[in-house]
């Protein structure tokens, strides 16, 4: 063995390998955060229904399976079980016993009904980490109530912020679901490694409620301080100004910021050509601006109106502006910076999006294929010693 052989084979290695999680999920929250831990080596077995998790239907476009179930279920096993079962309850048990991670995101109250409680499974086996991941959280007035991803965005103030002056909007994104599932799996992350040290795991809970509402501290915070909530702009910033898209001579549309006045007084010289602007009154500072709204969208606009979507690229870069163009998404497919991934699916390969970190150098990582309804029952039944049920 050279030198160089060992580190190789180490850096080779996937850090959450030899893992074990147990998942009772479905649709997009839970299914974000065990999927991460799937990428990060772990075993992920996840327990459908024999119709298996309904996200798998939410539309046929990837082989006949959704580009939901595609994108978030890479690399897990799926078993068949019915928790509700004597014998699938003494086999989920048997998981259990060996498992590090158990995630559920069932209805409320549904896992503790079964008797797959947090509490309880956090005394039975002290070294699990439990993970609750729920609508609205536990002991409040909407503890109960079923949570849906674009419900979330209304109920917790996002929806309200977001969109065209004229109305709320939806944000095009799970983005709830994506914020619950993500503060999950850095949470298990923190519990693993707590649990290195003190060899207990932990009872953790994330709702898509406080997913989101994390994200919406600014707006929260600016409302309280100033008693006005930000104001829907469409494609612009509620605070600062000029930030939004403005059409350029050959229907482009270029959405550019301007941060601070050094680089306000770069673009007025080199974008606008006109120099002296920021001495205006209404153009010499960002509050100005932002009251002066409409005049300065209108003479940035007016500029970029006589400008071609190369030309307007050519003074910004000049001038050191940050910008970008407002694609759409058959724009993203051939986007320079998009990273890909090929991912195994029982219709055939697919290409998705490659995760965001990128680990020593590696672009492209190698991740398991997403598992058909079942395909490891009878696999997970005979090693953990309970019988394919006749």
């Amino acid at each position: 063995m050279t030198a160089q052989t060992a580190p190789d084979r180490a850096s080779s290695r996937k850090p959450l390998e030899g893992l074990l999680v147990v998942t009772l999920e479905q649709a997009v929250a839970a299914p974000y955060c065990s999927s991460r831990l799937a990428d990060a080596g772990a075993r992920v077995i996840k327990i459908e229904r024999p119709e298996g998790d309904f996200a798998r239907g939410y539309d046929a476009a990837v082989h006949g399976l959704s580009s939901y179930f595609v994108w978030l279920n890479r690399g897990k096993q799926s078993l068949v079980a019915d928790i509700k079962a004597a014998d699938d309850a003494a086999l989920l048990h048997r998981m259990l016993e060996k498992a590090d991670v158990f995630i559920q995101n069932l209805a409320p109250g549904a896992a503790a009904r079964a008797g797959f409680g947090s509490e309880e499974l956090r005394r039975r086996y002290p070294r699990l980490v439990t993970v609750d991941i729920s609508g609205y959280g536990t002991g409040n007035a909407y503890a109960n109530m079923k949570a849906y991803d674009l419900l979330v965005q209304a109920e917790s103030g996002l929806a309200a912020i977001t969109g065209h002056p004229a109305g709320p909007g939806r944000v095009g994104v799970s983005a709830c679901d994506i914020a619950c599932g993500m503060s999950a799996y850095a949470a298990v992350l923190e519990a693993l490694i707590a649990r290195s040290i003190t060899g207990e795991g932990r009872r953790l809970e994330v709702s898509l409620f406080d997913g989101m509402a994390d994200w919406m501290n600014v707006p929260l915070l600016y409302f309280e301080g100033t008693g006005k909530a930000p104001k829907r702009v469409g494609l612009a910033h509620p605070s600062i100004c000029p930030y939004g898209a403005f059409e350029t001579a050959d229907n482009a549309l270029v959405l550019f910021s301007i941060q601070n006045e050094r680089e306000w007084q770069k673009f007025c010289a080199t974008v606008m050509q006109e120099p002296e602007l920021p001495k205006q009154p209404g153009y010499e500072s960002n509050n100005a601006r932002v009251a002066n709204r409409e005049a300065v969208d209108g003479r940035v606009a007016a500029v970029f109106r006589q400008l071609t979507r190369a030309e307007v690229a050519a003074r910004l870069d000049a001038a050191g502006t940050a910008y970008g163009f407002v694609n759409e998404v058959a724009d993203l497919v051939n986007h320079p910076a998009l990273r890909r991934i090929e991912v195994g699916t029982p219709g055939g390969m697919a290409s998705i999006v490659a995760p965001p970190a990128i680990h020593d150098g590696v672009t492209s990582p190698s991740f398991g294929p997403v598992p058909a309804i079942g395909e490891h029952t009878a696999a997970i039944r005979a090693e953990f010693g309970v019988a394919q049920p006749a």
